[in-house]
């Protein structure tokens, strides 16, 4: 089967879902659309089941921290399909004070391990998933290491002063 092209995939999400997906930017060959929390597991029913899609690879989910916007998370979807040869990334943005969404464990068995590594690293929560716990930080740990909430290096540190590097 001939590969499908990006416009394609535009025009079938845009006719299936209207106004509830958008399309962000279109860098090369990989879209980006962002949808709503509330229709994320439909457009990725649709994005796997479609007989003309069939994205049926999940290649990762994951998160991003955007510490200086008003919905300060998003939540990353990066699918393949095989027999198209086509990827496509698909976003949801949330809130700091709401981070739930809900598990694609329904659709993707491997979807368990990278939503709890999502959960692990940026606190992201997966309702509905089979066993949201850390998967690669000790259980006890209060921080998500991943979000941006904290300064890169010890401001106090004296061995990174400018003067050493003739600045």
């Amino acid at each position: 089967m001939g590969k499908i092209s990006n416009e394609e995939v535009i025009n079938q999400l845009n006719s299936k879902f209207g106004e509830q997906i958008v399309l962000l930017s279109e860098p090369s060959d990989l879209p980006n659309f962002e949808t709503s929390r509330e229709k994320i597991t439909d457009v990725l029913s649709f994005l796997k089941t479609d007989p003309t899609f069939q994205f049926n690879y999940l290649t990762d989910i994951t998160a991003v921290h955007y510490p200086d916007k008003e919905k300060k998370f998003a939540v990353v979807y990066h699918l393949h399909s095989f027999v198209n040869n086509v990827r496509i990334r698909v976003k949801v943005f949330l809130t700091e004070d709401d981070v739930h969404i809900p598990t694609a464990t329904n659709l993707w068995n491997g979807a368990n391990w990278m939503e709890r590594e999502t959960y692990d690293y940026f606190g992201i929560e997966f309702d509905g998933h089979p066993d949201l716990r850390r998967i690669l930080n000790v259980d006890d740990m209060t921080v998500f290491p991943m979000r941006k909430e904290f300064p890169l290096e010890d401001p106090n540190r004296v061995d990174k002063r400018d003067y050493f590097f003739g600045r």
